[in-house]
């Protein structure tokens, strides 16, 4: 496998990729996190241009996205029944999904950003325990809750490589 920025060439298979994750989560009791309309193709496309969005390939196919970057995000600033392992300068995961066809795509995906990265937070819904334990088995800790742009609650979570479990 390898991973590269997306480009805009990439978006109609990225969008049918995101389309099969909400599948996944909607047939493993996570049917509310993200509805028809998210991730939004403008939204999308900001990443693309931003530079954050990256895909997975195997053997050309495209089986995996995530956003990712490196630096602040809002949604972090203030969390809720706990707190962050530190307050160094961190990256952030968004938008994590692969498709059925392949296994470990997740993992690739998580391990490129952590050789970029050994400070990194993501959230999950409460309702996707998949995601949840896909997190605790990469070393991520939960930290408590933090609530998005629309009020909406999610689990935080976050990689420190000091943090790593035994």
């Amino acid at each position: 496998m390898e991973i590269k920025k997306t480009t805009h060439e990439d978006l109609e298979d990225v969008l049918a990729l995101f389309a099969q994750a909400k599948t996944f989560m909607r047939n493993n009791g996570n049917p509310n996190q993200w509805d028809n309309q998210y991730p939004r193709k403008d939204l999308l496309q900001s990443d693309i241009l931003l530079g954050h969005s990256f895909v997975c390939l195997s053997q050309g196919k495209i089986v995996g996205t995530f956003c990712f970057y490196l630096g602040n995000d809002p949604t972090y600033h203030e969390i809720q029944q706990g707190q962050w392992l530190n307050s160094l300068p961190y990256g952030v995961i968004h938008r994590i999904a692969s498709g059925t066809a392949q296994r470990g795509v997740g993992t690739y995906c998580i391990n490129y950003c952590k050789n970029i990265c050994q400070n990194i937070r993501i959230d999950t819904h409460n309702d996707n325990h998949v995601m949840q334990a896909f997190l605790t088995k990469h070393d991520f800790t939960y930290c408590g809750t933090i609530h998005l742009d629309n009020g909406d609650p999610r689990m935080a979570y976050h990689f420190h490589s000091s943090h790593k479990m035994e």
